[in-house]
């Protein structure tokens, strides 16, 4: 059974950090390219961050570039997303998703809110 469980999400100050994590089990972890995507209040669910199988290539939003850092480590079966100096307009429903050509899995999601 295919599950991706996030975790690490909460209420932070404007200028805090949260390290968010995707605990993958059920599929080869490491053959799959991991991203995070997010999801504001009456917003489309958008892209913050990928990274490939290996773990040698990353892209970002432009909006997260400099503030946010993906990585993943394949012995753990876990993708992380370090978060850095987070705006109120980053406040969003989290989301894990792996992809490999005709796959496409995704988690639950976990709340990110970010208010003084």
């Amino acid at each position: 059974q295919v599950q991706l469980v996030e975790s690490g999400g909460g209420l932070v100050q404007p200028g805090g950090s949260l390290r968010l994590s995707c605990a993958a089990s059920g599929f080869t972890f490491s053959s799959y390219a991991m991203s995070w995507y997010r999801q504001a209040p009456g917003k489309e669910r958008e892209l913050v961050a990928s990274i490939a199988s290996a773990g040698g290539s990353t892209n970002y939003a432009d909006s997260m570039k400099g503030r946010f850092t993906i990585s993943r480590d394949n012995a753990k079966k876990t993708v992380y997303l370090q978060m850095n100096s987070l705006k109120p307009e980053d406040t969003a429903i989290y989301y894990c998703n792996a992809r490999r050509i005709f796959y496409d899995f995704w988690g639950q999601g976990t709340q990110v809110t970010v208010s003084s």
